[in-house]
């Protein structure tokens, strides 16, 4: 299957704005002013939003601290002594000046900027219509998509809409309902314009279904549970399915499958420099086997598997285990851990060792099987328990699991939660879900959370200090 490639570092494509705080540049960047001309520059400018999407900030460190460690189903890893300064995201003690912090804020404003970009400057490119309103709206999505990661995190943060023609980029945070509504905005043009399906070479680009996807997601985290559900099953009716085998939906095989809601193309090519690939199945790989061994499933979440779920060895790799594929565990580091995250492994016989490995481990952002759980956890806030049930036997079904016990709103909420742990497990998922859900403070409290106040991270110093007065720090920071 031939795959699309997208280099990060060709194309800075970054606003001459250095003294503001969302720009921090890339090196090799090409002037704006001479760059916007072509369809091929268009094309490429797109693409080097796509790059952003496998980059170290947005699948490396800073994504796993803040929606990883933060959570209970998440360990730091690697060995004791190894990165300790993440213990801060375990224990809720970082701080305004906390590099993590920082570097999560930096790298998706980075990605705004670069959707600004295209939204900006391809429509002045005289190229194919269809063609430029494509990738319109696809720069529309993606920013979408990384406003929805800093809202999650930050709360209200400035709104972008395009390059500011007067260059100014200090300006004060809008609210967090505003925020939502400009991501909704961006995400209903987008769909309007997506087609739904593209040729084989063009893999990993947004979709119609991975735009109405995300948007019934933000529908749900806004509590908008009619427009949740209604949009989900627009989702459902566009001809997705659950990949019948867990195992493979997570192998290099199940790339692109029935069950691909969005999907982060992480090809390897070594012919395009260093930057193609992803490190994000080396950071979580068996320690000094396959990776770096951070980010390891916690005890916890290994006892919240039902007896018989299939999905709890199949997201867990263990030491001394031999996979499917044929691979013994064996760590080389005796003082890591003993359990890593299977959905991230690569087997030795699929290894691109020029790009370094698991290079060309996808990143599933929005699976189908997600979709099914917004719809019965919206489907059962306004009401229909009926179809709420459907959906989760399906995704237990998959599981290797009986029908749901849940009759009553109360108990489907509960079991909703519970298969959402279970399923998105690893994913990024389980630390805004307890949030958004109003879980956090019972179960993250033990680990330090404090209600009122971790909810959100603090907008960084650098970030504060740049704003000249006009940010206003988030509660308790």
């Amino acid at each position: 299957m031939k795959k699309i490639f997208l280099t990060l570092s060709l194309f800075g494509l970054m606003a001459s704005c250095s003294e503001d705080f969302v720009d921090i540049k890339d090196e090799g960047e090409t002037n704006v002013a001479d760059f916007f001309t072509t369809e091929d520059d268009a094309l490429r400018a797109t693409n080097a939003i796509y790059s952003f999407l496998r980059s170290w900030e947005n699948t490396g460190f800073p994504a796993q601290f803040v929606f990883g460690v933060t959570g209970d189903d998440v360990d730091k890893g690697s060995n004791p002594g190894d990165a300790s300064f993440i213990n801060a995201y375990d224990n809720f003690s970082f701080t305004v000046s906390d590099d993590g912090v920082r570097g999560y804020w930096i790298g998706q404003w980075q990605a705004v900027n670069r959707a600004n970009q295209v939204i900006t400057n391809v429509p002045k490119i005289e190229m194919n219509a269809t063609t430029r309103n494509r990738l319109v709206a696809e720069a529309r999505m993606l920013r979408a998509y990384f406003y929805f990661n800093l809202v999650r995190i930050y709360g209200g943060v400035p709104i972008f809409d395009g390059l500011p023609p007067d260059g100014n980029y200090t300006k004060p945070r809008n609210s967090k309902e505003e925020v939502y509504n400009f991501i909704v905005s961006d995400l209903i043009a987008a769909s309007e314009v997506l087609p739904q399906t593209y040729p084989a070479s063009q893999l990993g680009r947004v979709t119609k279904g991975g735009a109405l996807g995300l948007l019934s997601k933000v529908y749900l985290y806004m509590k908008n549970y009619q427009k949740a559900y209604d949009t989900s099953n627009q989702v459902i009716a566009l001809g997705y399915s659950l990949d019948p085998d867990f195992n493979h939906l997570f192998r290099p095989a199940g790339e692109f499958g029935t069950e691909s809601v969005f999907e982060v193309n992480c090809g390897c090519d070594p012919s395009l420099g260093k930057d193609v690939g992803s490190q994000y199945a080396e950071v979580q790989g068996v320690r000094d086997q396959f990776g770096w061994g951070f980010f390891t499933p916690t005890t916890a979440l290994e006892n919240a598997f039902e007896p018989g779920d299939i999905r709890k060895e199949l997201t867990i790799l263990r030491e001394g285990e031999t996979t499917l594929e044929g691979d013994l565990i064996k760590k080389g580091d005796p003082n890591a851990g003993n359990m890593w995250n299977q959905k991230v492994y690569v087997p030795k016989s699929l290894n691109n060792s020029a790009c370094g490995y698991g290079s060309i481990q996808n990143l599933r952002i929005l699976r189908f099987a997600d979709i099914l759980l917004i719809n019965a956890e919206a489907a059962n806030e306004i009401g229909n328990s009926a179809a709420a049930i459907i959906n989760i036997n399906k995704v237990r079904f998959r599981a290797n699991l009986g029908n749901t016990t849940a009759t009553s709103q109360a108990a489907i909420r509960t079991a909703i939660w519970q298969e959402r742990r279970v399923e998105l497990a690893m994913e990024n998922d389980r630390f805004p879900d307890l949030v958004r859900t109003g879980q956090a403070a019972t179960v993250l409290g033990p680990k330090g959370f404090k209600a009122g106040k971790n909810e959100l991270f603090p907008i960084p110093l650098d970030a504060m200090n740049s704003s000249t007065g006009l940010f206003v720090q988030n509660p308790g920071y």
